[in-house]
């Protein structure tokens, strides 16, 4: 548990920093912008390893179950929040769309959506130490971004684009769905 709980720190960690604006100008000023993203990439990487290799090991050792979520009820939420999670995430690298102008920041909202699916339906502590830290980190970094004044993505009008998002982001849904169990080691069930 404790490497899981290093790569959290590390990882959403990093993210935090860049909340910090002033902080943030400080680093790109010494590092420069170049090598403050590079350490930036490398630390989040080492965070996203760490969380992988903390949680394979974590299930190897056997989960903690602190709830039972009940399937019924929670599973279909879930997958449709999970469909959601994969169009705001294709939103976020698409071209000027209504959906990305309505959603603002579709990382953050995808993050979120993602996050809070897992949360519904996994009721070991180690899911809940993955999906809940990183949902408190969308919801902190969408109130950090709103208080600078970052309004996202400019407001358009409905175009051929947002049917390619809907189209991709659902591709990609069935493909994670299909690819789950190979991927994750867990059936999406």
């Amino acid at each position: 548990m404790t490497i899981l709980l290093l790569g959290l720190v590390l990882f959403i960690g990093i993210h935090f920093f860049t909340t910090l604006r002033e902080p943030r100008a400080a680093a790109i000023g010494r590092l420069g912008e170049g090598g403050y993203k590079g350490l930036y990439s490398l630390l989040a990487l080492a965070g996203l390893v760490l969380i992988v290799i903390g949680f394979g090991q974590y299930r190897s050792a056997g989960y903690i179950q602190v709830w039972n979520p009940p399937f019924r009820a929670f599973h279909p939420v879930a997958a449709a929040l999970l469909w959601f999670a994969f169009v705001a995430l294709v939103a976020t690298y698409a071209p000027p769309s209504r959906i990305k102008s309505v959603l603002r920041h579709p990382m953050l909202v995808a993050v979120k959506a993602w996050a809070l699916a897992h949360l519904l339906v996994n009721g070991d502590l180690g899911s809940m130490l993955i999906f809940g830290s990183l949902l408190a980190w969308a919801v902190y970094d969408r109130i950090a971004v709103k208080r600078r004044g970052d309004m996202g993505a400019p407001r358009v009008g409905w175009s051929k684009n947002d049917v390619l998002v809907v189209v991709i982001g659902t591709a990609a849904y069935a493909a994670m769905i299909w690819l789950h169990d190979s991927l994750i080691g867990v059936a999406a069930a």
